[in-house]
C-alpha cells in the first residue's frame, strides 16, 4: 500500500504533461499558421483545429482534461494579463472624447441586445453572453477573459469563437468598401473598424486596407475599447456568485473577493506600461508571448469541444451574432455621425 501510494503521485504528472502537451503543440502550430494567415489569426485556427481533433481526443479525455484544464484556465487568465503591456492609459486618453460615446453606446447596444434577441432566439445564458462580450468588445481576448468568470463549458466558447471568425472575415471585406461609399475619412473609419470588429489582427486588416492612418487610429481605439474587459468581467463574476448562492457581503474582504486577480493583475501591467517601466522592445514580446498563450488556451477549449452538443445548439446562436454584428456596425456609424457633427 505504501508503495502504491509513492508511485500514484508520479503517474499524475505525465498525465497532466500530456494534456498540456498536446494543447502547446496545437497552439503553436496554429501561432505559426496564423502568422501565414493574419486575417484569421492563430486563436481562431487553434479552437478550430482543436475541434477537428476532439473526436479522435474524446475517448482520452479523462486521461488529458488535468492538462488541459491547466491551459484553459491558469494559461488562459496569464495571457490576459500580458495584453495589458500594450495598452497605454496616456494613449486611450489622446484618442479623443469622441471616441468614448461611440464604444460605450456599440458595447451597451451590443449586450443588451444579446440579452433580450438571445433570450428570444432561445440561445443559451452562457452563449449570449460570450457572443455579446466577442462581439461588443475584442472577440477572442474578451471571450477568454469571460470564460473563467462566468464559468462557461467549452462548447459554448467554441461556438462563440467560431460565431466570432466568421463576422471578423465579413468585416475585414464589407467595411473597407463600405468606407468609402460612404465617404468616411481616415480617423473615421479608424474609429469605425476600432469599435465594430472584433478581433485585433481583423481591425488590423480591415484598416490597413483603407489606409495607414486609418490603422494607427484603429489600433488605439481598440486598445482603449479592450479595457472594457474590465467592468463587464467584474459585473459578470459578481452576478455569477450570487446565481450560484454566494452573494457579496457589504465587507471589504468580500469585495475584494469578487475581483478576479488576473484583471486587477492586467491593470497593474497596463499601468506599468504607462508609467513606463515596460521597455518598447520587450512589449512586443510580452504581446508575442500572450497570443501563443491564448492559441494554447483556445486549442485546449477546442480540445474539450463535444461535436454533437455544437450540432444540438443548432443555427440560432449564429443568427445572433449575425444580429450583433449588423448592430455594432450600424450603431457605431450611427453614434460617429451624430457625435461629429
Amino acid at each position: 500500500m505504501i508503495v502504491d501510494a509513492q508511485v500514484l503521485p508520479r503517474r499524475r504528472m505525465p498525465v497532466k504533461a500530456a494534456g498540456l502537451g498536446v494543447a502547446v503543440l496545437l497552439g503553436l502550430v496554429a501561432t505559426a499558421a496564423g502568422a501565414q494567415v493574419p486575417v484569421i489569426g492563430a486563436p481562431v485556427l487553434a479552437v478550430v483545429g482543436g475541434v477537428l481533433l476532439s473526436p479522435l481526443v474524446r475517448p482520452r479525455a479523462v486521461a488529458l482534461e488535468p492538462g488541459l484544464g491547466v491551459a484553459k484556465g491558469v494559461l488562459l487568465q496569464l495571457s490576459v494579463v500580458l495584453l495589458g503591456a500594450q495598452l497605454s492609459l496616456g494613449q486611450v486618453l489622446s484618442a479623443g472624447a469622441e471616441s468614448l460615446p461611440v464604444m460605450v453606446g456599440t458595447l451597451g447596444v451590443c449586450l443588451l441586445l444579446a440579452w433580450l434577441v438571445g433570450r428570444r432566439l432561445g440561445v443559451s445564458r452562457d452563449l449570449r453572453t460570450l457572443i455579446g462580450v466577442g462581439t461588443g468588445i475584442c472577440g477572442a481576448s474578451a471571450i477568454a477573459a469571460t470564460t473563467p468568470a462566468i464559468r462557461a463549458k467549452s462548447d459554448d466558447v467554441a461556438y462563440a469563437i467560431s460565431t466570432i471568425f466568421l463576422f471578423n472575415v465579413a468585416a475585414v471585406l464589407v467595411f473597407p468598401p463600405l468606407g468609402h461609399a460612404l465617404g468616411l475619412s481616415q480617423q473615421a473609419f479608424g474609429l469605425f473598424a476600432g469599435t465594430a470588429v472584433n478581433d485585433t489582427s481583423s481591425v488590423v486588416a480591415a484598416a490597413g486596407a483603407y489606409g495607414q492612418e486609418a490603422a494607427q487610429y484603429a489600433v488605439v481605439v481598440k486598445l482603449a475599447r479592450t479595457l472594457m474587459i474590465i467592468p463587464v468581467v467584474l459585473f459578470l463574476t459578481a452576478l455569477t456568485r450570487r446565481r450560484e448562492g454566494r452573494p457579496a457581503e457589504a465587507k471589504p474582504r468580500a469585495a475584494l473577493s469578487l475581483v478576479p486577480w488576473f484583471l486587477v493583475a492586467f491593470l497593474a501591467v497596463a499601468a506599468a506600461h504607462t508609467a513606463g517601466l515596460i521597455p518598447a522592445a520587450a512589449q512586443s514580446g510580452l504581446h508575442q508571448v500572450a497570443m501563443v498563450l491564448i492559441a494554447v488556451a483556445l486549442a485546449a477549449v477546442g480540445l474539450s469541444t463535444d461535436v454533437a452538443a455544437l450540432r444540438r445548439a443548432g443555427g440560432r446562436p449564429l443568427l445572433l451574432g449575425l444580429v450583433l454584428w449588423v448592430a455594432v456596425t450600424v450603431t457605431s456609424l450611427g453614434l460617429q455621425y451624430l457625435t461629429t457633427r
